[in-house]
């Protein structure tokens, strides 16, 4: 069943690392239920997991009358035996599960001849998996009636050929668009993980040919939930690419109301309606909206609170990157870097505790918030030491927009702490890096010329060296393409902070106020 040992060792391990302590009475319950199963092998193993917390197998082979050769297929059946008892217990059966149970029932009936209970039962069955918008299970449902229907003259409603019909029909219709635009949803995805933010005019125009090319014609008096999602998913990441903020604000809205008309769908899609609160939040911190902001992040944590959101390990790890990561971004709004030691430690705690359900890339974005904060709060040495695990990191494919900023923040940073003897080095590899990037924009230039020839310049000189990339950089703040460097690192506020000899903290902090002034 299974190709490769390793992987299932890894797989049956952290399976059963993950279980509660009531979903392992649960599933002791469930194998107890047949008395044989009591002496059984794979029981055995499932205590001895149970006590371990690095995989050993000589211990296992010595504490179980298991031998080396059945050691994979004992394996195998736990494995399949703990899913099955989690599939039964009552806090995993969520809509879907049940539907496709339901599925399974009347399978059973209708291989037993009982045709008018089958479809007594599919008939039902449709009807919720319609109003749980599980259209594609709805599809497999109409299959099997008209399996039925097609085979056996049950004359159980007048017309029903042509209700099938015109059902299947309108599913065809809908999964096709759902289909079409998940499609380019994740194919958008795809590009602003690897590439981040369009850099030039032809990117963008690229990303804008592509997304009108591939976007389906529809009647939008036809679309449901589902395809409005999908269709809100679509916008949400096209605008996010071409750094249409305010587009991003007006689908990530659409995308929450959508949940907000249709209450009963957040307990069955809360992904979906977590990720949608965030990306509210994530569209206000680039249009600086910090008033905004912080209402939304109060009522985002008391959403993460509601009843109607299950408390599975998916949602626990979503949260907490939510969460931290918008307290982050919170923090750089208001220029607020001073005692955020509590903070760091809780998201670095949290990040080993989750560190095996957590992908690299989201990883790598905590860091580069956790160095931006300690660069703000001069505690430059850990800004480094963040820095320096995304910029060593050859085991993901990091957006490279990410490990672009890294570096430069990199390099301000040893400036800062005065390790000049490292930056000429760094300045030659960093620039090799970029251009190996096609990633040299005008203000990476600028950046990279003035850090490069930092060393030659007198002390009396560094002022006035400061005040010409102000002046150079100032004038990119609100370009399209250009204002990108400004997303990830307050430039402008750092120049200033050198120029003024006040903390950059102060300057960020006095805008923010500024800008909360001039909004009230």
């Amino acid at each position: 069943m299974y190709k490769n040992h390793n992987e299932l060792t890894d797989n049956l391990f952290s399976l059963v690392q993950s279980l509660t302590s009531s979903e392992k009475r649960q599933f002791s319950l469930y194998v107890g239920r047949i008395p044989l199963n009591n002496e059984s092998k794979f029981i055995s193993l499932f205590k001895v997991l149970c006590s371990q917390t690095k995989y050993d197998e000589e211990a296992i082979l010595k504490s179980t009358d298991i031998s080396k050769q059945q050691l994979s297929n004992v394996k195998a059946h736990l494995y399949n035996q703990i899913l099955t008892s989690l599939r039964l217990n009552p806090s995993k059966r969520n809509i879907p599960l049940q539907i496709r149970e339901q599925l399974d029932f009347a399978m059973i009936l209708y291989r037993k001849g009982l045709y008018l209970q089958s479809l007594k039962l599919l008939d039902k069955l449709k009807a919720t998996a319609l109003l749980y918008e599980e259209k594609s299970i709805g599809y497999e449902i109409l299959d099997l009636e008209k399996i039925i229907e097609s085979q056996y003259i049950t004359r159980s409603r007048p017309n029903r050929a042509d209700l099938l019909i015109e059902q299947t029909n309108e599913l065809t219709y809908l999964n096709t668009i759902t289909s079409q635009l998940s499609n380019m949803a994740l194919h958008l995805y795809n590009v602003f993980l690897k590439n981040g933010y369009a850099r030039t005019e032809a990117e963008a125009k690229a990303i804008s040919d592509y997304f009108f090319s591939n976007l389906p014609k529809y009647d939008e008096n036809r679309l449901g939930f589902r395809e409005k999602l999908w269709y809100n998913q679509s916008y949400l990441w096209y605008s996010f690419i071409i750094q249409d903020f305010v587009s991003c604000y007006k689908y990530a809205t659409r995308w929450v109301a959508l949940f907000e008309k249709n209450q009963h769908l957040i307990a069955v899609h809360p992904v979906f309606y977590i990720k949608g609160n965030h990306y509210v939040l994530e569209s206000l911190f680039y249009l600086n909206r910090a008033k905004q902001f912080e209402t939304a992040l109060d009522n985002f944590e008391t959403i993460l609170s509601n009843a109607d959101i299950p408390e599975d390990d998916n949602i626990i790890v979503l949260s907490f990157l939510y969460i931290y990561s918008n307290k982050l971004n919170l923090r750089f709004m208001k220029g607020d870097y001073s005692d955020g030691e509590e903070l760091l430690d809780t998201i670095h705690k949290k990040l080993t505790r989750y560190s095996d359900k957590i992908d690299e890339h989201h990883v790598m974005i905590l860091y580069y918030k956790m160095a931006c904060l300690h660069f703000g709060n001069r505690k430059y040495d850990k800004c480094i030491f963040f820095l320096k695990k995304i910029i060593d990191n050859k085991t993901t494919q990091l957006r490279e927009d990410l490990v672009c900023f890294s570096r430069i923040l990199n390099l301000a940073a040893h400036y800062q702490a005065g390790l000049d003897y490292r930056l000429e080095a760094l300045v030659r590899s960093t620039h090799i890096f970029l251009s190996k990037m096609n990633d040299m924009h005008e203000v990476q230039k600028a950046l990279m010329e003035f850090l490069k020839n930092l060393s030659h310049v007198s002390p009396l000189e560094i002022k006035n060296e400061f005040r010409k990339l102000h002046a150079t950089l100032i004038q990119y703040e609100n370009h399209p393409f250009e204002r990108r460097a400004f997303l990830y690192l307050d430039i402008i506020s750092w120049l200033e902070s050198n120029i003024n000899n006040e903390p950059i903290a102060d300057i960020i902090a006095r805008k923010a106020s500024k800008k909360l002034g001039n909004t009230q």
